[in-house]
């Protein structure tokens, strides 16, 4: 694990992870269309009541461990300190012990009292998993300090593929294998099926991770042997500085992630007693939202998540030995790259919400409205993603508390806009649309005011902005009308998507090159960049 010229660019290492990110989330859509099939719209909200509860708890417990510690390990690695480097992983290891198993042990108790009864037996499947994510969550850390995301990317895309395979047999046997029984036992038993997978694939993903480890073991060991540097840290000084970088990143992610399961249950509970919706119609309306609008729009964040990842070691190390002003160009070139897809994207899904929802979820009796909230929901894409990757900036140059403060005002307010919408409108499931858009964009502004402040940095509007908006509503346009046109041929759904799709790509490829939102520098840093420079030139674009 030395540091190459190619592992120190972080936006190379997160193209690697957003190439992963966006084949888990292909490989997770791909796999809810046949799993909705099976356990139907109830059996995804009882899935998505647990699982909001699930990642809360995950969250409290191990979900932002391997950014803490990779930021943790990076600052050390920064400054040669291997063998404390190394002590922070064993310490890291003995806390996801304690803290994942008695979190685990709380869900799996206490599980009649966090979820309503259709979803108890759900969220104890998911118990199990919670402990085992600790240790990922660790080993991934680990690899991610010393600015390689290879190892992730193939653990991830390893857990999704085992958990998908999974979800979709469990569910099938849990439903078919005991006969009788309402709709109801139904969709909770393939909801189980479902939570299974899960378990499954986190599983899977930490033995790959462990055995990689250890085929590093012995470079490890070598390498803090043969460390100089006089400064050891105690175990009690390391537990007490992974407590203090823990809590703050477990504190910003809990929020943001706390916002969707209060949206839910402020939907349900409003919505049956406001607007006399049955428990099993609010469910049934919620898992259309969260079991396929959400999972589409999640596709193109898996940038900025990836980029978020990949920045925080990086950022970490250069703002540790005083850099600011290297500080200051990866934030300028995470942003705007992460804009260069994250805005085509938004526009490409608002465009194409119907086609895309056809061929990905079909079920006829929620097909529109499942499409209109896609549509709807493609704006928060941007800003989400702006708000990621500002949070781990502030994450990776300390200023850890900024997130977490920012996040409870977003949060307060988009609860506000949430409540007042579905009281006083009837609006249903866009009031959850437009107080996810409220959330996104307040983080967004909140963090970029933060960063702008500790580091005195100035973003550039025009070409990370402007430039990709204009091109990417061209190509939306561009997109719109072939599909519809070679719709009005063939009437084929699957061709037709896929042609404007290509269509779309290269309309946009070539409208970023020749207005210049897209330079030789930009495309040189990204996975295969000097291929697609020969090809630009080929083109005539460069």
């Amino acid at each position: 694990m030395n540091n190459s010229k190619n592992k120190d660019s972080f936006i190379m290492q997160a193209g690697i992870l957003a190439a992963a990110g966006i084949i888990v989330r292909i490989i997770g859509i791909l796999y809810r269309s046949p799993l909705t099939g099976i356990i139907g719209d109830e059996g995804n909200g009882y899935y998505s009541t647990a699982y909001n509860i699930y990642t809360i708890i995950l969250l409290l417990s191990s979900y932002s461990i391997p950014a803490a510690i990779s930021k943790v390990i990076a600052q050390r690695l920064e400054l040669q300190e291997y063998r404390n480097a190394h002590r922070i992983f064993q310490c890291a290891l003995v806390y996801v012990l304690v803290i994942g198993g008695a979190a685990s042990l709380f869900t799996y108790c206490f599980a009649g009292v966090l979820v309503e009864e259709n979803s108890v037996a759900v969220l104890r499947i998911f118990a199990p998993t919670i402990f085992l994510s600790g240790f990922l969550g660790v080993l991934r850390g680990y690899f991610q300090a010393h600015k390689t995301m290879v190892q992730t990317s193939l653990s991830q895309i390893l857990e999704q593929i085992l958990n998908a395979g999974v979800s979709i047999l469990a569910a099938w046997i849990f439903i078919n294998a005991i006969s009788g029984g309402s709709d109801t036992d139904r969709a909770v038993r393939g909801a189980m099926g479902s939570a299974l997978g899960t378990g499954i694939g986190v599983l899977s993903a930490l033995i790959f991770m462990y055995v990689l480890y250890r085929d590093n073991r012995k470079n490890i060991e070598n390498r803090v042997a043969n460390d100089t540097n006089g400064r050891v840290l105690s175990y009690k000084s390391i537990f007490k500085l992974i407590f203090c970088m823990v809590t703050p990143f477990i504190l910003s992610t809990f929020i943001y992630n706390f916002s969707i399961s209060l949206n839910q249950t402020i939907y349900i509970k409003i919505v049956r007693l406001v607007k006399h919706f049955t428990s099993s119609e609010a469910i049934t309306m919620y898992g259309i939202y969260s079991g396929k609008a959400v999972v589409i729009s999640n596709i193109p964040i898996a940038l900025s998540s990836a980029m978020s990842t990949a920045m925080i070691p990086s950022i970490s190390g250069s703002y540790v030995v005083g850099d600011i002003e290297g500080t200051k160009k990866k934030i300028t070139s995470a942003i705007r790259t992460t804009m260069l897809i994250a805005i085509p994207a938004a526009v490409g899904l608002a465009v194409l919400s119907r086609p895309i929802m056809m061929l990905l979820f079909p079920q006829r009796e929620s097909l529109d409205l499942a499409a209109s909230l896609l549509q709807a929901l493609s704006i928060s894409i941007v800003f989400t993603s702006l708000s990621t990757l500002t949070n781990a900036v502030l994450q990776g140059v300390g200023q850890v508390n900024r997130p977490v403060i920012n996040a409870a005002i977003a949060l307060v307010v988009q609860t506000v806009v949430l409540v007042f919408l579905l009281i006083f409108t009837d609006l249903n499931l866009y009031c959850i649309v437009a107080a996810a858009i409220t959330y996104s964009m307040l983080m967004s502004f909140l963090n970029h005011r933060s960063v702008r402040r500790a580091l005195g940095y100035q973003q550039e509007y025009f070409k990370t902005f402007l430039m990709p908006a204009l091109c990417a509503v061209i190509m939306g346009a561009v997109a719109w009308g072939v599909y519809e046109g070679c719709y009005a041929v063939i009437s084929n759904n699957v061709l037709c998507l896929f042609f404007s799709i290509f269509v779309a790509c290269i309309v946009y490829f070539v409208l970023v090159l020749k207005t210049g939102a897209m330079g030789r520098e930009e495309l040189m840093e990204m996975p295969k960049g000097r291929t697609i420079i020969r090809l630009a030139k080929r083109m005539h674009l460069l």
